[in-house]
């Protein structure tokens, strides 16, 4: 079973870059056909996708996230991390780290990610 966790500073400030760790076990980041996704939740909203970086280390984004999203991985530690940068109290949100595969997808728990000054 693919367990996914995510990881990082709950509180960021206005014009820094947010950065996240999804660390994935139980399976290889590298495995054929997996995806490892970014999708968040802002207070009140829906679930905006934000970018994934495929089995074999290509990405691709949301255009809403394109000009400042990163997401990039690390085979060594079966780590995928997003990097938003130039954050503002928008930013404001729930962040999940998901992989899919196929039709079956594996949710991390989600970490709460702050922008204030």
């Amino acid at each position: 079973q693919v367990q996914l966790q995510e990881s990082g500073p709950g509180l960021v400030k206005p014009s820094q870059t947010l950065s996240l760790t999804c660390t994935v076990s139980g399976g290889s980041i590298t495995t054929n056909s997996y995806y490892w996704r970014w999708i968040r939740q802002p207070p009140g909203k829906g679930l905006e996708w934000i970018g994934y970086i495929g089995y074999s280390g290509s990405t691709y984004y949301s255009p809403s996230f394109e000009s400042r999203t990163s997401v990039s991985r690390d085979t060594s530690k079966n780590q995928v991390t997003l990097q938003l940068s130039s954050v503002t109290p928008e930013d404001t949100a729930v962040y999940y780290c998901v992989g899919s595969y196929n039709a079956m997808a594996y949710w991390g728990k989600g970490t709460l990610v702050t922008v204030s000054s």
